[in-house]
């Protein structure tokens, strides 16, 4: 989408002008949800450390809240999500305190802060936005994305599809995977704290006997729809995108069931520092306006109120994803050295 029709976009959405918020049906605002209107405006700076991805999307809606706010010069440094949290941590051991906001693409950057006791506590009116599963008191996620199996639906029916992670590695299925992929590796130390280490690791082991490896989860998409493989392990979104700009995609979602396979995973943010302005400006990420614009955009999943999830994905009640401390994804170590020693990095 080009910046100036997001921009035409988001105004009618209310967050660049005055006018009343318009919403699609499926995405109505519950009476609980915050509206960018009832928000103060953002004055003086802010120094954003904002982890890669999405498409440039995220940086459309910080381009629209600097319209919204001429008095707020926000700075951002950029870089790949791992990368800025480590950056976060070396500058906090030296009493260099640069960044006041981390918006992260993955939970376990936001835990690696968490545990170093570098995340400041958010108050209990933003926090309560969320829905209560998605709660915690010192960093708010933004959006959610499940795990999924995307499968070729020219090859294969979903009663096809075993419900079980573990059981991809015992069928007869070509599969497509990205294991130097951060959701990936952040999949399996789920599946690690799930099952433990040795059940993992041999999971790894047959799994890359038989699984053929893509630079990034969109490869692997794109690699089950052209019928390279059976299926494909990939955040929901990469297939609900590939399917918005090709409706014949001859691809579609399958999910397993209470295991890694169905992990929801979120973005999140962090106020590093103590003031208003990281706050409110926290408070402008959860909005009705900016979460229907990440789910009918970015096809992520929003986590406030009860906005419905993006087309084309079940709501999350349906689904049956484990329970996971997310910040414990941060712990990665473990996993890498899983993975190597089983052959698959």
């Amino acid at each position: 989408m080009q910046r100036r029709t997001f921009l035409q976009q988001l105004g009618a959405l209310g967050l660049l002008g005055a006018c009343p918020a318009i919403l699609p049906q499926h995405l109505a605002a519950a009476p609980s949800m915050v509206s960018v209107k009832q928000l103060p405006k953002l004055k003086g700076e802010l120094t954003l450390y904002l982890g890669r991805g999405e498409g440039g999307l995220y940086e459309n809606v910080l381009d629209a809240i600097k319209k919204r706010n001429p008095d707020f010069d926000l700075k951002i440094r950029r870089g790949p999500t791992a990368a800025l949290a480590n950056a976060i941590v070396a500058e906090a051991q030296a009493n260099v305190r640069r960044a006041e906001v981390f918006w992260a693409v993955d939970s376990g950057a936001i835990g690696l802060l968490t545990d170093k006791g570098l995340a400041q506590p958010l108050p209990e009116d933003l926090t309560s936005q969320l829905r209560p599963e998605f709660r915690f008191p010192n960093w708010a996620p933004v959006t959610g994305r499940i795990r999924t199996l995307a499968y070729n639906t020219e090859r294969l029916k979903a009663s096809d599809i075993p419900d079980s992670i573990l059981a991809l590695a015992e069928s007869d299925l070509s599969i497509a995977w990205a294991p130097a992929y951060a959701s990936f590796q952040s999949f399996v130390t789920a599946m690690r704290l799930l099952i433990g280490e040795q059940k993992t690791i041999n999971w790894l082991k047959a799994m890359n006997k038989r699984a053929k490896k893509y630079a990034g989860e969109l490869g692997v998409v794109l690699a089950a729809e052209r019928g390279e493989v059976d299926l494909g392990l990939a955040n929901h979104y990469y297939t609900l995108r590939l399917k918005s700009g090709k409706p014949d995609a001859t691809v579609d979602l399958a999910f397993t069931n209470n295991d890694a396979g169905c992990l929801v995973n979120a973005s999140g943010i962090v106020a590093l520092k103590q003031s208003d302005t990281a706050i409110n400006f926290i408070r402008y990420l959860l909005t009705t306006e900016v979460q229907s614009y990440l789910a009918s955009e970015a096809y992520e999943i929003p986590l406030i109120g009860d906005l419905a999830p993006p087309a084309g994905l079940p709501a999350l009640q349906t689904i049956s994803p484990p329970k996971v401390d997310l910040t414990q994804l941060a712990n990665l170590r473990p996993t890498l050295n899983m993975m190597r020693k089983a052959g698959v990095l």
